[in-house]
């Protein structure tokens, strides 16, 4: 069985693609990625988008239902507001790396303030 490696994103709609590679460059410290992840909405954003493409890995939505359900070790009061979860960044990773998925870096904030990232690692089915 082989292992997912997802990077969760949260950000503002006003973040660039620079602000979700420094965020993800915080979170990941040199961890291998395998896939990405934000909720349905932000999938569509240009900024995903485009980190998706240039890093030439897949991108995973996440349904909103499913982030108010998933508990995370963070609490933004920010997130909990807008997304009813206490990090959409770990939340986003957690779900999307599976059922199994165990949490290796908690969020971390862009330098610019506008993205948030974290990483999580679960079995691929």
């Amino acid at each position: 069985m082989s292992t997912n490696v997802i990077a969760g994103f949260g950000f503002r709609q006003i973040a660039t693609v620079s602000s979700l590679i420094d965020a993800l460059e915080r979170a990941s410290n040199g961890i291998e990625i395998t896939g990405l992840a934000s909720p349905t909405d932000k999938c569509a954003h240009k900024a995903m988008q485009d980190l998706s493409a240039k890093l030439d890995l897949p991108l995973y939505p996440i349904d909103p239902v499913d982030l108010q359900a998933k508990v995370t070790p963070s609490l933004s009061p920010a997130a909990l507001h807008a997304r009813g979860t206490g990090s959409v960044a770990e939340a986003s990773a957690l779900i999307a790396a599976g059922p199994t998925a165990i949490l290796m870096r908690k969020r971390e904030i862009s330098t610019d303030r506008l993205a948030v990232c974290a990483i999580a690692k679960g079995d691929k089915k």
